[in-house]
């Protein structure tokens, strides 16, 4: 076994290895921790021990998105470097810049666009920050502050010193953040449901994709999740369609987290009989490919707005991103044509 203490460790090697946290790591992910050190293992292979739990933090076993801190224990099984030619390695990320909704010396804000992840792994060969990385090579630093699911647009807050990056996930750990999400789902959203109180449970389907359902109070592998809902918009039926007149088709919601729990809005709202238009996980499958027909090809979950105290200044920072254009088309098309867009019917 090797202990190795503060250091870069070898990028492969066939026993276990202990490594301490050092300063110039503190607050990573698990996952980028790893990559960073493990050079030339593959980025599916270390998800794939971290997901096995042959890598231990502190004797426990941890999730890719867990944050190290300071003289934590990481465990590492035995690990080899890939067998193929340098001149066939992993190709750096395409350099990428995004639309930038705030920026100065300490953070950055940018407009996420749907269908990028925010970080590479899991079958991700590359996200946001490795592009971002590529574009900025002069950046010293550059770290997610947190996270968005790939098919979610909007505001993703980067920092570019670690204190605003502490700082700032100090924010959302606390819940000290405003984080308001806006989703269309289906169907009309009682108005005296303000608040959907029901714990999440993460695991793994048979093929190994991750998917969070709503369990018992008392299960105890339970996490507690809150979500706020507050109808933005109804958006109604033809008087001759849905059996009545003006029952809505779509509602269109303000959603605020207050935990930030894996695809809690998406199960949230699905639990309570409204899946999120276009959602390929948690959603109405036959209706998504009506829906698509239609022009939605995308989730319809959008992260709007965001607010947090400045890491630097402590000021209060309130950031919006606009609803993108191929949600704001597809809003204004049921507008236009406001009946319940039924897979029968299309």
């Amino acid at each position: 076994m090797k202990r190795i203490i503060g250091g870069r460790p070898p990028p492969a090697s066939a026993e276990v290895q202990f490594l301490t946290v050092g300063e110039e790591s503190e607050g990573q992910r698990l996952d980028n921790f790893l990559i960073r050190l493990l050079k030339g293992v593959p980025k599916t292979h270390v998800y794939r021990i971290i997901r096995s739990g042959e890598v231990r933090l502190n004797k426990g076993r941890a999730a890719a998105d867990s944050r190290v801190a300071l003289g934590d224990i990481v465990r590492v099984p035995p690990v080899r470097v890939s067998e193929a030619p340098a001149e066939k390695a992993e190709r750096p990320a395409p350099a990428r810049e995004f639309p930038v909704l705030f920026e100065d010396d300490a953070m950055l804000a940018i407009d996420k666009p749907a269908g990028v992840a925010v970080h590479g792994g899991s079958g991700v060969s590359f996200g946001v920050i490795e592009q971002l990385r590529q574009a900025r090579p002069a950046a010293r630093f550059l770290e997610l502050v947190h996270r968005l699911d790939r098919e979610t647009s909007g505001i993703l807050l980067l920092a570019k010193k670690r204190s605003a990056l502490t700082r700032l996930q100090d924010q959302f750990r606390e819940r000290e953040t405003g984080k308001t999400y806006l989703a269309l789902v289906t169907g009309a959203w009682p108005a005296n449901k303000k608040v959907v109180d029901q714990p999440l449970h993460k695991y793994l389907q048979a093929d190994g994709e991750r998917r969070v359902r709503v369990v018992a109070r008392d299960d105890p592998d339970g996490m507690r999740a809150i979500t706020l809902v507050k109808v933005q918009e109804s958006l109604p039926a033809s008087p001759g369609e849905g059996g009545g007149g003006g029952t809505p088709g779509f509602s269109l919601l303000e959603v605020t987290i207050k935990t930030g729990r894996t695809h809690q809005i998406r199960v949230h709202l699905a639990s309570a009989g409204h899946p999120i238009a276009g959602d390929d996980k948690y959603g109405d499958f036959e209706l998504n490919k009506a829906l698509a027909r239609q022009g939605l090809r995308r989730m319809f979950l959008h992260a709007w707005r965001l607010q947090f105290d400045h890491p630097a200044t402590g000021e209060r920072i309130a950031l919006q991103a606009p609803l993108p254009a191929e949600l704001q088309k597809f809003t204004d098309h049921v507008r236009a044509h406001p009946s319940p867009v039924r897979p029968d019917r299309l």
